[in-house]
């Protein structure tokens, strides 16, 4: 069973890697670096939801750009949305990342929700989307930067990205989803993300 402290840090990494969007490449990610990746997210849901003594010092959890694309790989069908498939992060310097997945048009357009993407109606079905971006965190509260992206190859306004990372990220406790630089109060009492080239450290 997924606990609720456990899928609020799946949605601040769906958060993350799916400000959205890599998909098409054909590399393959290790089981062992998927697990690796579940033991650290039960170790954090853990710090969570037990009591910590005055004093003590912060758990620090290293996350690397392997087991998180492994994660999504092995364990993504378990808590990632409809219509979104093969999300894969590259995280670089400074907290930024590009993050690529292959996503469904006509899922977001469910409802009438895809008015934004009235001037790309040209574009059906199931889409490479690519973007870049910058995540950090402090004090408890996060925010997510946003520097470009494209769908198909073709580049697409902030005001699109922001309609994907919004649907991709609803949930039953946040339905507007996130929102491009939007203080959000980051789950599991995470305190501070940080990254580096090749990984990110998440403190409690």
């Amino acid at each position: 069973m997924i606990t609720a402290p456990h899928r609020a840090v799946r949605v601040l990494l769906t958060a993350a890697i799916g400000a959205i969007g890599a998909g098409a490449h054909a590399q393959e990610f290790s089981r062992a670096d998927a697990d690796a990746m579940q033991a650290k997210l039960t170790r954090m849901e853990e710090a969570a939801e037990s009591s910590r003594a005055s004093g003590a010092p912060p758990l620090r959890t290293s996350l690397s750009e392997s087991e998180i694309n492994a994660y999504f790989e092995h364990y993504g069908e378990s808590f990632l949305p409809p219509g979104i498939a093969k999300p894969r992060a590259t995280l670089l310097d400074g907290g930024r990342l590009v993050a690529r997945a292959i996503v469904d048009l006509s899922t977001v357009r469910v409802g009438g929700e895809g008015g934004l993407f009235d001037p790309l109606a040209y574009l059906k079905g199931s889409v490479e989307v690519v973007a870049t971006g910058t995540i950090a965190g402090s004090d408890g509260q996060g925010v997510i930067r946003f520097e470009s992206a494209t769908l198909a190859g073709i580049s697409v306004p902030k005001q699109v990205a922001q309609e994907l990372l919004r649907f991709y990220t609803r949930t039953a406790d946040r339905p507007g989803g996130f929102q491009f630089d939007e203080p959000f109060a980051m789950p599991a009492q995470v305190q501070s993300v940080s990254g580096v080239r090749g990984s990110v450290t998440v403190t409690q």
